[in-house]
């Protein structure tokens, strides 16, 4: 399986572009949608005391989904540095619980799904990026190459950004804060940019962030150490170690800014 993402400036969007790839076939159980905010939330509350029908937040749910055109239900969840956050489809839970939300056992089997299906948990901070901003993300599942190419297509027709031109943009807005802080250093940014964004962006992987260094280091000097044999000869230590730092220090500053706000 591989995954095929497009970032949409709205919710209905993404819905429309849901009911395209639908047309072409595409079962609603390979197709997530997660846009930023609570579904749930509005004038029909779900009862949470001890008197409530026993369901009731997965009936609201499934109406939730079935809008979007969507099999299963919906499920909102706060994700660190995000916020609230809705995914409808049957890899909504796993792609809320590798987020790092407090989705737990709800994640369950679909989180297993998730991790043997290819959805590539490397991108991830793109699409929190997205959310953040407001915009919603359609996630669809393809069985081959072939298959993902006419996906993309389709997605791309319906107005979607590309994960890739997303991830440009998000770096775009970070770049001058960062050249600025690499200067400091006294190395040339231009010349060590891309190893530093590589460690940047590997600090923000589902897996890593949210952990002491002394927990994360080894991974990182593995990640290094396979840059080094990839690059022989080329000096790129320091610029990959400083961007993980830099990188572990954003995802941080997100969190607070999300708790304080």
């Amino acid at each position: 399986m591989k995954a095929v993402t497009g970032i949409f400036s709205s919710k209905a969007q993404a819905e429309r572009a849901i009911s395209a790839l639908q047309s072409q076939g595409i079962p609603s159980d390979k197709i997530t949608l997660l846009t930023p905010g609570d579904a749930h939330a509005g004038p029909a509350e779900v009862p949470t005391d001890a008197a409530e029908q026993p369901g009731i937040g997965k009936a609201i749910g499934a109406v939730v989904g079935a809008a979007a055109g969507l099999s299963g239900a919906a499920l909102a969840a706060v994700v660190p540095g995000v916020g609230p956050v809705t995914a409808i489809g049957l890899l909504g839970a796993a792609l809320l619980t590798a987020a790092g939300a407090g989705v737990g056992a709800v994640a369950g089997e679909s989180l297993d799904s998730f991790l043997s299906q290819g959805v590539p948990e490397d991108e991830l901070f793109v699409y929190e990026d997205a959310l953040r901003k407001g915009r919603s993300v359609v996630v669809a599942l393809a069985d081959d190459a072939e298959s993902a190419s006419t996906l993309r297509k389709t997605l791309e027709t319906a107005g979607a950004e590309a994960v890739d031109a997303a991830r440009e943009q998000w770096w775009i807005g970070l770049r001058s804060a960062e050249e600025e802080h690499y200067a400091r250093s006294g190395r040339p940014f231009k010349d060590d940019e891309k190893f530093y964004r590589m460690g940047f962006e590997a600090a923000l992987h589902s897996r890593t962030r949210c952990k002491e260094f002394d927990q994360v280091s080894a991974e990182m000097a593995s990640q290094l150490e396979d840059l080094q044999r990839q690059y022989p000869g080329v000096n790129l230590e320091t610029a990959f170690t400083e961007g993980y730092q830099r990188g572990r220090e954003h995802y941080q500053q997100l969190c607070d800014e999300k708790k304080a706000a």
